[in-house]
């Protein structure tokens, strides 16, 4: 069984260095051969992509599509919507929406997310966040292989940026080289790191690779 360790740290904002916080909370714990996940919610914060519901200006067509998401998630308010338009354009949020409108007739979920894609699916809407975030909508992180690889090469073991949920939802947002992504969701179904009120946006996984040789 693979040994999983949450890295509690503190509140991490705009003004934080991900890659240096990373190497100040996993540095003296994570060795070659273990496997070092980030929150993706964390790493955007770090990016400053994160805005106030009120700020965002929007439009007809995003006050028209947020009516229709399931009431569980992220997109279900105008202005979260308008920032997936923004994200991903309305082009493709309207080719999403009419996928999305397909599946829920022939009951084959998620169609709206996998065309909009990743940029879309990121967003989490107000309270979708731990305090004091709670109350923006917080956006994806950018460029997040890249992310990756930097603390890949600063602390020298395999690293990741995962998006993971308590309902056992896992997704690899980002990899540093040579990570086998299609396993890595399955170490994280339990969601290790937690959300929210825990403040363990840091997981390492002690020779992952061991556990994974059993799905290989």
């Amino acid at each position: 069984m693979a040994v999983k360790i949450p890295l509690r740290t503190h509140l991490i904002t705009e003004k934080d260095d991900i890659v240096s916080v990373v190497e100040h909370y996993a540095g003296k714990v994570a060795e070659p051969g273990d496997l070092v996940a980030v929150a993706e919610s964390v790493v955007a914060i770090a990016q400053g992509r994160f805005i106030r519901q009120e700020d965002v200006k929007t439009g007809f067509l995003a006050r028209f599509l947020c009516r229709f998401p399931q009431r569980h998630g992220s997109l279900t308010s105008a202005a979260a919507m308008q920032l997936a338009i923004n994200e991903v354009g309305a082009g493709r949020i309207l080719v999403a929406a009419g996928a999305g409108a397909v599946g829920r007739i022939f009951r084959c979920r998620g169609l709206f997310y996998r065309v909009a894609g990743p940029a879309a699916a990121l967003i989490d809407d107000v309270a979708g966040t731990m305090p004091p975030y709670h109350v923006f909508i917080v956006l994806g992180p950018k460029n997040a292989d890249q992310v990756a690889q930097a603390i890949c090469d600063r602390l020298g073991v395999d690293a990741v940026i995962m998006d993971a949920n308590d309902l056992g939802l896992a997704d690899v947002v980002g990899a540093s080289v040579g990570v086998p992504r299609p396993y890595i969701p399955m170490l994280f179904a339990d969601n290790p790191a937690g959300n929210y009120e825990q403040q363990t946006p840091l997981t390492v996984i002690k020779n992952y690779r061991t556990k994974l040789k059993g799905w290989g």
